[in-house]
């Protein structure tokens, strides 16, 4: 989360109030949406054994320069050639993040040879990307250690193994886009979320972990529901949609458990049960700053999270150039304000179906004929996005045919 240079981001927090002024001074810039960006995150394989474990030390060789601190303190983490950051998950997962644009057509351009750079780099290394949202050969297993996710498995074991398997198994696909103009925020807030359970049955490619079939289509986004509904669940659902959002998000924060407390030490593990709000009541020793409210909030997992942006996170990464098709669609139903109200209706009666989403995906009857209907109002709005004619005819053809699959399903 990226902070104006004049706020002191070392300010002491006194109370909710000043807890929630700072939330919505830095979780919701608004003004008219014309950004987009996107966080692309894969499982390293092994080229010739996709089983085989890749340790730090193989993927720090692979990336050089590009290796981020957490894997090599003495890098310079240098960008990739079209702007995209790269970092390490805790399982080894490599992720870039794309800088914003302001067309989508330049987003897919430079992101495309950000992704072939790194292609590059792996395979000279003998390694690959993965394809779907949950590595299909290995068991969980940790790669990267730092005190942080030290703590955050020590809090995710208590209520089980599911916290594991996020960490060191998954990969997602996030769509980041501007939060809007302050009389639309609402609409498009209620709206990424809606459509976010049909998108996820639509997209779904993580049905398959260590080995072996899961019973899910998405085990990726099964593995998130199961590990703390205090910090996973969405803010957003049609029961609780009275509130705005930054009431709403901020509401969450301050009631969500803490999952690290940095300290001098390696271990950064919190005491169980302890709130933001608690800290502010006085139940840790020191009071917390606007810093350690923005650490916690970088420790919540809700399908979408509000970073001054609306970071959509509930899509399962995608193979080969598949991920250009979910942005395209979102962008489109997020291009103008008549779309979006009109994807907010159409996919208001599945907005809570996350769990339906996860578990059979197009299976769903409900979530397939939802998505029929998003995907005809994506193609409708496509030529909004202005895409070059080739990029545009191939992505509306492969609208059409995962249409067609939603549309055989709901039959």
């Amino acid at each position: 989360m990226v902070m104006s240079p004049e706020l002191d981001r070392s300010t002491v927090l006194r109370d909710g109030a000043a807890a929630a002024g700072h939330i919505a001074r830095i979780c919701f810039k608004t003004g008219p949406p014309t950004r987009t960006g996107v966080e692309l995150e894969w499982t390293v394989h092994d080229a010739t054994d996709p089983t085989r474990p890749v340790d730090p030390d193989r993927l720090r060789r692979a990336l050089g320069r590009h290796s981020p601190p957490t894997i090599d303190p003495t890098s310079p983490a240098d960008g990739l050639r079209h702007g995209g950051a790269v970092t390490v998950e805790p399982g080894g997962q490599v992720e870039i993040s794309s800088a914003p644009h302001t067309s989508v057509a330049e987003l897919i351009r430079a992101t495309t040879a950000d992704l072939a750079e790194l292609t590059a780099m792996l395979e000279y290394a003998g390694l690959v990307l993965g394809g779907t949202g949950i590595d299909p050969w290995r068991a969980p297993r940790p790669v990267v250690q730092t005190p942080r996710y030290q703590a955050m498995r020590c809090v995710f074991d208590r209520r089980g193994p599911a916290g594991r398997t996020m960490m060191y198994s998954t990969a997602g696909l996030q769509v980041c886009l501007d939060a809007g103009e302050p009389a639309r925020l609402a609409e498009r807030w209620a709206a990424v979320h809606a459509v976010g359970p049909p998108l996820l049955a639509a997209f779904a490619t993580a049905d398959r972990h260590a080995g072996r079939r899961t019973g899910w289509a998405s085990a990726r986004m099964a593995a998130w529901l199961a590990i703390d509904p205090a910090r996973t669940r969405p803010i957003w659902t049609p029961g609780r949609a009275d509130r705005d959002p930054v009431t709403a998000w901020t509401a969450y924060a301050l009631a969500a458990p803490l999952l690290c407390v940095r300290g001098d030490g390696p271990d950064w593990t919190p005491p169980p049960g302890v709130t933001f709000a608690d800290w502010l009541a006085g139940a840790l020793p020191r009071p917390p700053t606007t810093d350690d409210l923005e650490y916690h909030l970088s420790t919540l997992f809700p399908p979408v999270r509000p970073q001054g942006y609306l970071e959509l996170r509930y899509l399962d990464a995608q193979p080969g150039r598949g991920w250009t098709v979910p942005v395209a669609v979102l962008a489109a139903l997020l291009a103008d304000p008549a779309t979006t109200r009109e994807a907010l209706a159409t996919a208001i009666p599945v907005a809570d179906r996350w769990h339906a989403a996860a578990r059979y995906g197009l299976g769903d009857r409900s979530l397939a004929a939802t998505a029929v209907a998003l995907f005809d109002l994506a193609l409708a709005a496509l030529p909004r996005l202005d895409l070059p004619a080739a990029t545009h005819e191939e992505i509306g053809r492969e609208i059409r045919r995962r249409r067609a699959v939603a549309e055989r399903r709901h039959r």
